[in-house]
């Protein structure tokens, strides 16, 4: 086996689909102190403590607790080397988290023990189904009261139509919680709590049919013999191929404030999940352990850190090796650029890397040049699919609170814009700014990083827009004249791309009615 291909099979690439509150920047934590990474995981509780979550960096994450951009972070575990994509799990920011979905071999479902299937995890769980994604899933929270276990399980099969194989099983809950019974091996780890930062021994009993394990069940142990024969009776068995395709998930019963359980996750990642795999291109299909560099960016991100007023490109590398120092093909602008300081990901800690391979997370610094959606190769001319834009729903019109300060609104916008975080438009007949969102937080976010990193104050107001479409005719002149008589309604979004805004659904029916060689398109490649 070459270096390589012994890289690429240390490598798990993964994220974490939640509902907002399920847990998710408490597990990310206990995930990263598995590897060691982080000294002291911050609890996420207490909003306003010094120590705020590592992975939740932006300002006004901080005020919210949620986790509204894309982190990625790598750490090492058990000879692997771990990529995990943290997802927003805010309802609002479907566009960033379906483009982070993109750039995953696998993903951890994690699902709140009180509440089970959320509507969010219905939506993430549908994006994995695209791409038959393999799901691992953790049910947090069992210091708390939680619901039957076995409905639960009922709820993941019947709601997100996939098989559920429980790998462990809870004993008892809330104040009662006393672990976990492992069914395929035979035993039993102790719930010890260790809540922040420390990692607590753990206590294993051998054989649920012994007296220690009857000693520690207590009063319990009849109750919870009956409660398996059924689990075991109605469960389905875990099968590695079942698994791979997407149709059954493995379930762990665990917390992830008090640090238990999470282990056996980020095991079950190690041992079941995919190395990196094969992606689809427009000219083939590219295999990781080619020798040739290719990756794709999925993710624009502004000041990571204030101290460097900078864009980074998120990258996958689909195959071959990065080196620092290397020259990479831009494949859209056909232009040839030397990559020397390349990042990899360590929450917001960055550091310069030498290396890496197929799988890992790379960031490239950008100067404007960079969009969402690029691929970047040793020469060849390859395009990725399946990173899409979607047409926002939602629409405001953008005041800005001193006149002076117009340029930096316009760049600071189109920054944003290039991040994926909303989508601007620039009407042809006024100087007006049209802000589009997929949610309406997305709004707030713009409006709190305006000010932040660009110092520019704004307001919003309603605007009459429907949906925007992006318009597409290989007819030159059908386009002229579409152009002519549609200017009213017509604008530039913040990629150059010829966009019709539609004042009503009516509107838009009649438009497509009229033009039927002009193609109206409610989502559009990156490209």
């Amino acid at each position: 086996m070459t270096k390589q291909a012994a890289e690429v099979a240390k490598r798990r690439t993964f994220a974490i689909i939640s509902h907002p509150d399920a847990g998710k920047t408490t597990i990310t934590e206990k995930l990263l102190l598995m590897g060691k990474a982080i000294a002291v995981a911050g609890t996420v509780k207490s909003r306003k403590s010094d120590r705020h979550a590592t992975s939740d960096w932006m300002e006004m994450e901080k005020q919210r607790g949620i986790s509204i951009t894309t982190s990625v972070m790598q750490f090492p575990y058990r000879d692997h080397m771990i990529n995990l994509l943290d997802t927003p799990g805010h309802e609002d920011f479907s566009e960033d988290t379906y483009r982070t979905l993109t750039a995953v071999d696998s993903a951890l479902m994690v699902l709140d023990g009180g509440k089970g299937v959320e509507p969010r995890t219905i939506a993430l769980m549908d994006v994995c189904r695209l791409r038959d994604t393999p799901i691992v899933s953790f049910i947090n929270k069992l210091d708390r009261d939680i619901r039957d276990p076995i409905e639960l399980l009922d709820e993941i099969e019947a709601v997100l139509k996939i098989k559920a194989a429980p790998i462990t099983w809870p004993i008892g809950c809330y104040r009662d919680f006393k672990g976990v019974y492992h069914l395929a091996d035979d035993y039993i780890i102790v719930y010890t709590a260790g809540h922040g930062h420390e990692r607590t021994e753990v206590k294993i009993i051998e054989k649920l049919d012994s007296d220690e394990a009857r000693e520690h069940l207590g009063d319990e142990y009849d109750r919870f013999i009956e409660q398996l024969e059924l689990v075991q009776g109605a469960c389905h068995e875990f099968n590695q191929q079942e698994f791979m395709d997407g149709q059954l998930t493995p379930v762990f019963f665990g917390t992830a404030l008090g640090n238990f359980g999470v282990d056996h996750v980020l095991d079950a990642v190690v041992n079941w999940a995919p190395k990196p795999l094969a992606r689809v291109a427009n000219e083939r299909t590219v295999e990781p352990v080619e020798e040739k560099f290719a990756g794709f960016v999925f993710k624009i991100q502004a000041n990571m850190d204030p101290k460097h007023r900078d864009r980074i490109a998120f990258m996958r590398i689909c195959s071959g090796k990065y080196e620092k120092g290397m020259k990479m093909r831009h494949v859209r602008t056909g232009k040839d650029v030397r990559i020397g300081d390349a990042l990899t990901f360590f929450s917001s800690e960055r550091e310069q890397l030498e290396e890496a391979f197929a799988g890992d997370i790379i960031g490239l610094h950008n100067h404007g040049t960079i969009q969402i959606g690029d691929t970047f190769t040793e020469g060849e001319t390859l395009g990725f699919t399946g990173i899409p834009h979607f047409a926002p729903e939602l629409f405001r019109r953008v005041r800005l609170r001193d006149p002076l300060k117009s340029k930096q609104l316009r760049q600071g916008l189109q920054q944003l814009a290039e991040e994926g975080a909303t989508q601007v438009f620039f009407p042809e007949r006024s100087n007006d700014i049209i802000l589009g969102a997929v949610g309406v937080l997305q709004f707030d976010v713009v409006a709190s990083r305006l000010k932040e990193e660009y110092k520019v104050e704004c307001s919003y107001e309603p605007i009459t827009v429907y949906s925007a479409r992006w318009i597409d005719c290989s007819d030159k002149k059908k386009l002229e004249e579409f152009r002519v008589k549609a200017v009213e309604n017509l604008a530039v979004d913040g990629g150059g791309h010829l966009t019709y805004l539609a004042p009503t659904r009516v509107n838009l029916a009649l438009m497509e009615e009229r033009w039927p060689d002009v193609k109206f398109r409610a989502t559009r490649e990156h490209h």
